[in-house]
């Protein structure tokens, strides 16, 4: 069951190892890149009381020692003050350049876990093992680091790759629902974004896969993770293409900033709307057929998720306010928004061309649906 995607960076280049049981043969696997058998670990308290003791037994059947530096949980931990922590604490560790960091957690701990190698002494090689589905398809892959800034999301960071990417399958069964479902969202994306197949291959067995089904998990995952990794072997940096994978997150990082990056609206929910709000944008420019977003949504819906911006609890701001708050995101070039749209499912492209009172247009009517 167990599948293997190779990221070809040349000498950046690592394996994302997919399926079963991983963090027990962990150090089997990180072994051969060590210099000396101990590791440092970053984690988070919620992940550590799952999962820490199975990695430290996976590592000592190898004779590897670990420490772990065991953070809060949560999206308020991706900032300063628990990345100087986790930087520090490294170095009182003595983690030298030759030494490997291991984030184990989701994406919080991946992204904040990652800046702290890229940064330690210049750059240390760090390993990710996974452990929630978001972090499986997307944020472990591609080397994207960074923590949050009060003026948005990931406005801080380097682009750092790891060494080795553990994704176990097994570790989703510890997942709440609503969290599987969340990270469901980026995977959703990738066929929405440039595989029509895997999309179809979705509407058939997501619902078996989001009910346990190992095999069709680690075949989402394994899928998503190909994709994702042949855009990042054509455009690193985000210079062109990988740009593609923002599918939904113009409109996701708007509404995160609006709730206040909480549990009102995890980061796959926004993602999952966001990608919903962005065929419906496509539609309304003639870039799509109508039965396209139609389709986003009933799947979306057919699977339980977050579809409409009804589905988010509580005040959301005005439209015109929305449409300000993407102007922070990242992918802002000359003060001139890009937009990721689609001509079909499968087929999304990026554009700067997209006229704001159409965008406008799109969150209102969302909006008055909401209060209707």
């Amino acid at each position: 069951m167990e599948r293997t995607v190779h990221v070809a960076l040349g000498e950046r280049a690592y394996d994302v190892v997919i399926g079963p049981d991983l963090v027990g043969q962990a150090g089997a696997r990180i072994a051969p890149l060590l210099r000396r058998r101990k590791v440092a670990v970053l984690t988070d308290e919620t992940v550590a009381g799952l999962h820490l003791e199975h990695l430290r037994a996976g590592l000592a059947k190898d004779g590897i020692e670990l420490d772990a530096l065991v953070l809060p949980p949560g999206e308020s931990t991706k900032g300063w003050p628990q990345f100087t922590r986790a930087v520090e604490w490294l170095l009182e560790t003595k983690v030298e350049r030759g030494d490997i960091v291991i984030a184990l957690g989701g994406g919080v701990i991946g992204d904040l876990a990652g800046f702290a190698a890229a940064v330690l002494r210049r750059g240390v090689r760090f390993v990710q093992i996974p452990t929630s589905l978001l972090s499986q398809v997307d944020s472990s892959v591609g080397g994207k680091t960074g923590i949050n800034a009060p003026q948005g999301k990931n406005l801080i960071g380097a682009f750092h790759q790891p060494s080795l990417v553990l994704a176990d399958t097994a570790i989703l069964a510890t997942l709440a629902p609503r969290d599987f479902l969340a990270g469901y969202g980026e995977v959703v994306k990738y066929g929405l974004l440039g595989d029509a197949d895997f999309f179809a291959w979705l509407e058939t067995h997501a619902a078996a896969m989001a009910g346990g089904d190992l095999a069709l998990r680690t075949e989402a995952v394994a899928r998503s993770v190909q994709m994702k990794a042949d855009i990042v072997v054509r455009d690193e940096t985000e210079q062109g293409d990988r740009a593609l994978l923002n599918l939904g997150h113009t409109f996701c990082h708007a509404l995160e900033a609006a709730t206040g990056y909480g549990d009102r609206l995890l980061h796959g929910e926004g993602v999952a709307i966001g990608c919903a709000l962005a065929f419906e944008l496509s539609a309304r420019l003639g870039l799509c057929s109508q039965e396209d977003p139609s389709r986003v949504r009933a799947h979306l819906k057919a699977m339980g998720m977050k579809t409409d911006l009804s589905d988010i609890p509580g005040d959301l701001p005005p439209a015109a306010d929305l449409v300000a708050l993407m102007g922070q995101d990242k992918k802002v070039m000359d003060g001139q928004l890009n937009f990721i749209l689609a001509r079909g499912i499968g087929s999304a492209f990026v554009t700067a061309d997209v006229p704001g009172d159409a965008v406008l247009a799109v969150l209102q009517d969302a909006l008055d649906q909401r209060a209707g």
